[in-house]
């Protein structure tokens, strides 16, 4: 496995991860009607990867003989109430590939980058009864905070829940 920077032409592969891990993981948690209606060539057209500018979302895939086997993506929060924080926005492993190590192996790679663009703090929203969501995450030491919304998402509405952590200390840039 290897982890490298999001690229324009990766979009549709990283989209066909996406739609698998939403109709595997969420399956139960969203409308099945609504799961068996996610087409990965819908929402190829949404990303923006390869953006040099730190402001807007980064995303890091996990790949392997020629294929994507997962993403992170990471932002300076979008809360207004936490704006010092990092925010980890997505997180999808294709669920072919569930329990190898590709989602520890990305979020450690998102915190890594969310520290060295200087946070120290970071947070994360999961969808409300998300179990293995929760456990891996929890695992990660990122713990819920009491925060609740409603938030539209891909075109569904959903209810969330937000958890933070801390990230330890930004390294000191050389000569300091």
């Amino acid at each position: 496995m290897q982890l490298r920077a999001a690229q324009p032409e990766d979009a549709l592969g990283v989209a066909h991860v996406h739609v698998r891990s939403w109709q595997a993981a969420y399956r139960g948690l969203l409308p099945a009607e609504y799961l068996d209606r996610l087409r990965p060539q819908d929402w190829a057209s949404r990303y923006d990867f390869g953006s040099p500018d730190d402001c807007k979302p980064q995303t890091i895939l996990a790949t392997g003989k020629g294929s994507i086997h997962g993403f992170v993506t990471t932002m300076p929060s979008r809360d207004s109430d936490l704006p010092e924080h990092g925010e980890l926005c997505a997180l999808y492993v294709d669920p072919t590939q569930w329990g190898r190590g590709i989602g520890l192996a990305l979020i450690t790679a998102a915190r890594a980058r969310l520290l060295e663009q200087g946070f120290r703090n970071a947070l994360l929203w999961i969808l409300a009864g998300n179990v293995r969501g929760d456990r891996f995450y929890q695992l990660d030491h990122w713990a819920p905070d009491g925060q609740r919304r409603t938030d539209t998402v891909w075109g569904i509405t959903v209810d969330e829940l937000r958890y933070q952590r801390s990230l330890g200390t930004p390294p000191t840039p050389p000569g300091r």
